[in-house]
């Protein structure tokens, strides 16, 4: 048995892998033919919220990567999202419990472990060659949680501009920036943040508005950490794309909470207490859609959703559909069930009419 393989025994995984490299504990990169060849990473990191350059964590022979750290909205980033590592590092990925399930799936299939929920829990692999690995969370890749091993002196383009050899991380965890402020991959560009008009002057979790557009659903947890409690919207102020499905998701904590509109468009969920109950809202048009929790808004439960660029104008903001969901996944009031199937259908006949070809089944 090689050394890997009995640090493997020795460590609470429960994992699995689907590659003979990966089952040995060894795993190859993607060549890049040279130290001086450049990979463009800025497509892959672009929508990671927690992504704030990339973590050196070279001269370690192990390296370890938490699953399920803070970010994209919530507990779904890879804590440091992109490391540099020496070839022959072991990589470990251990997982926190916050978010789950997760896992670490590579891009290209080299290697993947089970959707894990176990705080504790770890699963690794061996970076023997120079090369860059892209990988993700299966569930939540579409959040943002996804992350890149990048083994020796392999000079990356990353989204948060240039050429990166080895940037030292920003703290010891290199999850900073996690907090789904402005600063993990925010608003940026042309856009304006708008003047929200003192809306959250007592909102301790609120730190700038974080971009989500490019996305078709959007998940805003409710009863986060905040406000000395579990009181808080996560993240308090997101922007999204005009068509884009916003879903509040209850974590269990902080006792009821619901999601009432200040001003139009109206709508409001019932009070719900329930961890992984979730309510969803379809919005169009551009403007700034204000929201509290009644019970809690004086603690400063208060959030905001963004639609496009109310800057710009675009005739107003509407919100096309109405969804009420009770644990994630299964549809529990059938007035809804119509509007939940007709948003699905506008999103894939919209996504059809962009592509010039006809909706998905």
């Amino acid at each position: 048995m090689s050394a890997n393989d009995e640090r493997a025994v020795g460590r609470r995984t429960a994992l699995k892998t689907i590659a003979a490299a990966a089952a040995a504990g060894t795993v190859g990169t993607v060549a890049t033919g040279s130290a001086a060849a450049q990979t463009d990473l800025s497509d892959w990191l672009g929508d990671v919220g927690n992504f704030d350059g990339v973590a050196d964590r070279t001269g370690q022979d192990e390296v370890t990567v938490e699953v399920g750290v803070q970010g994209n909205g919530g507990a779904f980033g890879f804590g440091p999202a992109a490391v540099r590592v020496d070839p022959g590092t072991t990589v470990i990925w251990e997982w926190t419990g916050e978010g789950t399930p997760h896992n670490v799936v590579a891009e290209g299939g080299s290697f993947e472990s089970e959707l894990i929920s176990e705080a504790g829990a770890t699963f690794e692999q061996t970076f023997e060659s120079e090369g860059v690995t892209r990988y993700a969370c299966t569930p939540h890749k579409p959040m943002g949680m996804k992350g890149a091993v990048i083994v020796g002196d392999v000079e990356v383009t990353t989204a948060s501009g240039g050429g990166e050899t080895a940037t030292p991380a920003p703290t010891a965890s290199g999850s900073s920036g996690g907090d789904g402020s402005s600063g993990d991959g925010g608003s940026g560009g042309d856009f304006a943040e708008p003047d929200y008009e003192g809306w959250f002057d007592n909102v301790g979790n609120f730190d700038g508005t974080v971009d989500r557009t490019g996305q078709d659903e959007v998940t805003i947890q409710v009863g986060a950490d905040g406000n000395n409690g579990a009181f808080a919207f996560e993240p308090a102020a997101v922007r999204v794309d005009p068509g884009t499905t916003v879903i509040w998701e209850w974590t269990g904590k902080g006792g009821q909470h619901n999601v009432v509109s200040e001003g139009d468009p109206a709508f409001e969920s019932p009070l719900q207490g329930t961890e992984g109950n979730t309510y969803a809202l379809e919005f169009d048009g551009s403007g700034v859609a204000k929201y509290a929790c009644a019970p809690h808004e004086a603690a400063g439960m208060k959030g905001a959703v963004v639609v496009g660029d109310p800057a710009a104008g675009g005739g107003g903001l509407v919100d096309l559909e109405t969804v009420l969901w009770g644990l994630v996944g299964t549809i529990v009031a059938a007035p809804f069930a119509a509007s939940a199937a007709v948003a699905r259908s506008r999103r894939k006949a919209g996504r059809a009419d962009r592509d010039g070809g006809q909706p998905a089944d």
